[in-house]
């Protein structure tokens, strides 16, 4: 079992995708409102080693050693992988002694007013920030960012990006109802992300709950509609459950111990992390497979959400 590498998962943007985790959880620039992993624990903006650099070159080397069928290394997990002052290191180390595997950067993007860090993320082959507001009331609603952080900061870090970087840029906006989706923040929305020029606006609303209760996605349409509003190229709409079960990797052996786990009792993503030890990460590609074919459903009870058995 390895302890900073999970899947390979099936993504539905980045095909089969290795996921490699270089914070704890959850340590993170951001507390959003709507993160399936989890309250941030430890809201940062300070870089340091928090995964060991040499312990990531060990995991990854073992597991590549089976010659894996991956489309991707992805950098993502727990927190914000850009918190890691090593992820140079270990993009470069990829680049260098598996350079047929695709890497990926999934960041939330507010740590990219580092030009040193712009600078390590400059080998990745694409690079898939967000950006969920364009002005500061909303950015500290829906975001909840750490106390020195500003979205004028972040998006100007993100046009940097755009500046040096030669790669693929994958813009992710995630919309909540009554949170970022009044005319005029995606009137500012779409102004930074014209600055911006990504290859592509990818547009996300809720699919897993949230760290926070009454949240309430956009529907097909209503998403379809902010498309139809923005009228700029390379828009698409991402958010939907995904059934992974015909996935070569999608793992049966998992989806029965996630089963027989909440059978006993209902648990949270928590919990289930705890029981099997699998990462939080890879056991929601489980449960939002679960919840799609109508074998489990969501309680809000006083410790959270929990999962039970849906009994028909």
């Amino acid at each position: 079992m390895y302890k900073h590498l999970f899947g390979p998962v099936p993504s539905r943007r980045l095909g089969m995708s290795l996921g490699v985790d270089l914070v704890p959880k959850k340590v993170c620039s951001l507390n959003c409102v709507y993160c399936e992993v989890g309250k941030t624990t430890k809201l940062t903006l300070n870089r340091m080693e928090y995964v060991k650099h040499d312990v990531v070159i060990a995991e990854l080397t073992q597991f590549l050693s089976s010659k894996p069928k991956l489309d991707y290394i992805t950098f993502s997990g727990s927190g914000e992988p850009t918190l890691n002052s090593r992820i140079g290191e270990i993009l470069n180390f990829v680049k260098q002694n598996y350079p047929h595997i695709k890497t990926a950067v999934l960041t939330n993007g507010t740590l990219l007013f580092n030009k040193a860090l712009r600078a390590e993320l400059l080998q990745a082959d694409v690079i898939l920030p967000s950006l969920d507001a364009a002005t500061q009331a909303v950015f500290e609603k829906i975001d909840r960012p750490a106390s020195t952080l500003s979205i004028e900061t972040c998006i100007q870090g993100l046009i940097d990006l755009r500046h040096e970087y030669k790669g693929k840029i994958w813009l992710e906006v995630f919309l909540l109802k009554n949170y970022n989706d009044t005319k005029q923040e995606l009137d500012l929305l779409k102004e930074a992300i014209l600055k911006i020029k990504p290859d592509s606006i990818q547009l996300n609303t809720l699919d897993r709950p949230g760290t926070v209760s009454g949240l309430i996605p956009l529907s097909k349409s209503e998403l379809q509609a902010v498309v139809d509003y923005w009228n700029i190229p390379n828009v698409k709409i991402i958010a939907s459950a995904q059934d992974r079960t015909a996935v070569e990797s999608y793992s049966g052996d998992i989806e029965t111990a996630i089963l027989e786990t909440i059978a006993r009792r209902p648990c949270t993503l928590n919990d289930l992390h705890s029981f099997l030890g699998i990462h939080v990460n890879e056991i929601n590609k489980y449960l939002g497979t679960l919840e799609l074919n109508n074998k489990i459903k969501t309680v809000q009870l006083d410790r959270g959400v929990f999962y039970e058995l849906k009994h028909k």
